[in-house]
């Protein structure tokens, strides 16, 4: 019996060895960028430069969303997304930096939305700031009354009024436009307090879940697995100082009993924020859980997308995490809309009318082209009949931008291929990248294998951390026993 147990003991710790040394550089990399993703707007004015990353993530053909839409003046065109904002013509023959008075963070410079006013203002908003174009074309920050970190999310106006998104609520003004009022939208008939798995485990790995706090708490779990990962590899190297080989192992073995649970939950949790595991956790719902971020009076918190006037039904077309709705802000009506186009799970980034007074609706589903009058979607790609069933995380074709101002066919741009209606500027293929997106490629696990990550990478690495920790946990058992 006590040979049996010595080798179960060996067998586990070649395990725990091995896995711990295979994974620890990932390991720390998660962690790491782990902590820079639970404080985005802390770092929010700090660039990487793209030279620095692989080559896949330059901008070519204006893709990875560095054109997400247009906006048509008297005299020029704006061109807006993640690169920020650009002024060329018809022609699309130069383009022009049209970023002045904005911060320089390439986070701050993700542009939702460009729109113009009756009155001939310029407004854009990115999910940091709402902007509006001053004299000498520089843009100027407009206070909104938002919560802290509140994210915005998009612009619209029809006739005299200006109606800011952001996740949670609506911001309207009126001319002068220098005052916004906030206003809760109403809950729908629908509404039964649930949030969706997905969600839940996903606030639970940040820490979100519990607020300011929560997330403290799982920065230290963070760096107690980064002091996991030094005192495993100093131990493996066996320095010829004694007396540090001794002191890491003694607080690897104890800060790896004491804490197995909360380093368990981190792995696991992580893990099922990735498909294939999230794809069931996205499509099952919840209640949501009291005394939590997800426990709010509100119940659009963190579900709004996009919003547009449309003026064949004289209301606001609303896209939401939960569908499409119409809402009528003076009487305070709303109403979830049915047989609406498939849209990812990552939410829309094209709502734009056509000649026709049709929709267009674009997202990393797809391009879908949306007769709201019959009722009916068809695949702008095939001209057949859209599923009815929710969009899929991926489409053929991931849909990052449109713009109708340059010719009479629609420019439409992928996500990964872009789009070859006009040469992108060399100069643009290394705009910077904010360090929030670079730690969040090196999280997901992209930065160091491309986009297969999304669907492999962090699926067995998580299995992988799991069974790393559990032996290291184990071998304490059986030297107990």
């Amino acid at each position: 019996m006590i040979m049996n147990m010595l080798n179960k003991k060996i067998t586990w710790r070649k395990q725990h060895k091995w896995l711990g040394i295979g994974m620890s550089f990932f390991m720390l990399m998660f962690c790491l960028s782990g902590i820079l993703l639970n404080h985005r707007s802390l770092i929010k004015d700090v660039d990487v430069s793209r030279k620095y990353l692989p080559s896949r993530y330059e901008f070519k053909n204006w893709n990875g969303g560095l054109l997400r839409g247009t906006l048509a003046l008297d005299d020029a065109i704006l061109l807006y997304g993640n690169g920020g904002i650009w002024q060329t013509d018809s022609t699309a023959s130069t383009f022009k930096d049209f970023n002045k008075g904005m911060p320089a963070g390439a986070d701050c410079r993700q542009i939702r939305n460009v729109i113009r006013t009756d009155d001939g203002s310029v407004w854009s908003v990115s999910p940091f700031a709402l902007y509006r174009l001053g004299s000498h074309k520089i843009w100027k920050s407009v206070t909104l009354p938002t919560e802290q970190e509140e994210k915005l999310s998009d612009i619209s106006a029809h006739g005299d009024t200006l109606l800011v998104l952001s996740r949670s609520y609506a911001y309207v003004s009126l001319p002068p436009y220098q005052n916004f009022h906030r206003i809760e939208l109403p809950m729908p008939k629908e509404y039964d307090g649930k949030v969706t798995v997905f969600r839940t485990i996903w606030l639970l790995h940040s820490g979100e879940l519990f607020g300011s706090i929560g997330k403290l708490i799982v920065d230290g779990i963070a760096i107690i697995l980064v002091l996991l990962c030094i005192s495993g590899l100093i131990f493996w190297l066996k320095p010829k100082q004694k007396r540090l080989l001794r002191f890491s192992l003694q607080w690897h073995d104890k800060i790896g009993r004491y804490t197995i649970m909360l380093t368990l939950l981190i792995a696991l949790t992580g893990w099922c924020l990735r498909p294939p595991v999230m794809i069931a956790l996205v499509l099952n719902k919840m209640p949501s859980i009291p005394g939590t971020t997800l426990h709010s009076k509100n119940p659009w918190n963190d579900k709004l997308r996009v919003v547009r006037y449309d003026e064949k039904f004289g209301d606001w077309l609303l896209s939401t995490s939960d569908g499409f709705f119409s809402v009528n802000f003076q009487t305070g009506k709303l109403e979830s809309i049915s047989n609406t186009p498939p849209v990812s799970v990552m939410g829309l980034n094209v709502l734009q009318k056509n000649k026709d007074g049709k929709w267009y609706c674009g997202s990393f589903s797809g391009l879908f082209v949306w007769d709201r009058v019959k009722g009916t979607t068809v695949d702008y790609s095939t001209g057949k009949a859209a599923l009815k069933n929710a969009g899929a995380l991926f489409g053929k074709k991931a849909i990052a931008g449109m713009s109708q101002d340059f010719s009479d066919t629609p420019v439409i741009a992928e996500y990964n291929e872009g789009t070859d209606f006009a040469p992108q500027p060399a100069y643009m293929n290394q705009l910077p990248m904010s360090l929030w997106n670079v730690a969040l490629e090196a999280h997901s696990g992209r930065i160091f294998i491309g986009s297969i990550a999304t669907y492999i990478f962090i699926f067995v690495m998580g299995i992988l951390a799991v069974w790393c920790l559990w032996s290291g946990y184990v071998i304490r058992l059986v030297k107990k026993k």
